[in-house]
């Protein structure tokens, strides 16, 4: 009976010592992995090894110049490989002012490198480190790991020393040579210019934003210029002055709607509502009427009143 459980057919004896093989096979193959990678490190650099012991010993008159510069061939070959694929150098960095070498031990490729100097030396200027991401060439993932270490400076004036210095000695003539504070409510786009820090856009920002006022009532009102800076302003308000007998006025109790709302200070729902009021109650007697509508608050009244009139 027992005998019965052992004899197997031919196709059965043959799987038991497929499997018996294999099951040896995975036993031994962390130690015939680990000798062969052994032996794979010891042949790479046997060359090496053997022209170092040669120099060692005096021998290296044995060996051939070929076989010499065969070795040390080999040698930078395998260095630049495992260089190449070592990870990138990161550390902070202003992309307007670090070297080639530097760009290198961040891991960008000299192509690249040289389309970032060629950018550079045209006059280009990395701004925000979102810049950075114009350059061609360089991947989205290389700038994924170089956005966290980008520092840049905050301001280009940085970067050009010399054009601030030039544009604070035409700024200077420009004020020097202006014989009189400037009337905001009649200069035109050239005594705009005349003031430091103010271009061809800002001065026509400025008259723009005073026709559509109907003038300016308050010297301080040119600091809501869209795109000029407070520090700009503050350079400039020394030399400002306004006259507010030529501001125009809008007669509330003739006004329409769509007129009113255009004012920049007046939105709609406050034209609305002025116009609203005088429907249900007759004309405004008298300006502090205004105060009357909930719509308007006291620091929009206080702006607007000087646009109105009855």
């Amino acid at each position: 009976m027992i005998k019965d459980y052992f004899n197997f057919t031919r196709k059965e004896r043959i799987a038991v010592l497929i499997i018996t093989g294999l099951f040896i096979l995975i036993l031994l193959l962390p130690v015939i992995t680990k000798r062969a990678a052994a032996g794979m490190d010891i042949k790479e650099d046997s060359a090496w090894n053997a022209a170092l012991h040669q120099l060692k010993n005096g021998n290296a008159d044995t060996m051939s110049d070929d076989n010499i510069r065969t070795v040390y061939a080999d040698r930078n070959i395998r260095t630049e490989a495992n260089a190449s694929t070592s990870a990138p150098d990161l550390f902070y960095f202003d992309p307007n002012t670090i070297s080639a070498g530097q760009w290198k031990r961040l891991g960008i490729k000299e192509k690249t490198i040289n389309t970032i100097k060629n950018y550079l030396s045209k006059g280009g200027v990395f701004r925000r480190p979102e810049d950075l991401q114009k350059i061609y060439g360089l991947s989205q993932e290389q700038y994924n790991s170089l956005a966290p270490y980008i520092k840049i400076k905050t301001s280009v004036n940085d970067y050009y020393p010399e054009r601030l210095e030039k544009d604070n000695a035409i700024n200077a003539f420009r004020v020097s040579s202006h014989a009189s504070n400037i009337d905001i409510n009649t200069a035109d786009s050239t005594a705009f210019i005349s003031l430091p820090g103010i271009g061809t856009k800002l001065a026509a920002r400025i008259i723009t934003f005073r026709d559509k006022l109907g003038g300016f009532y308050s010297v301080d009102q040119i600091s809501e210029t869209y795109g000029l800076r407070d520090s700009v302003y503050q350079k400039i308000k020394p030399y400002l002055r306004c006259n507010d007998n030529i501001v125009k006025k809008i007669n509330i109790n003739t006004v329409t709607k769509d007129e009113l709302k255009t004012h920049p200070y007046i939105r709609w729902n406050i034209a609305n509502a002025i116009i609203e009021y005088r429907n249900q109650h007759g004309s405004f007697i008298s300006l502090d009427d205004l105060k009357k509508i909930n719509a308007l608050d006291i620091a929009t009244l206080d702006k607007i009143t000087h646009y109105l009139s009855l």
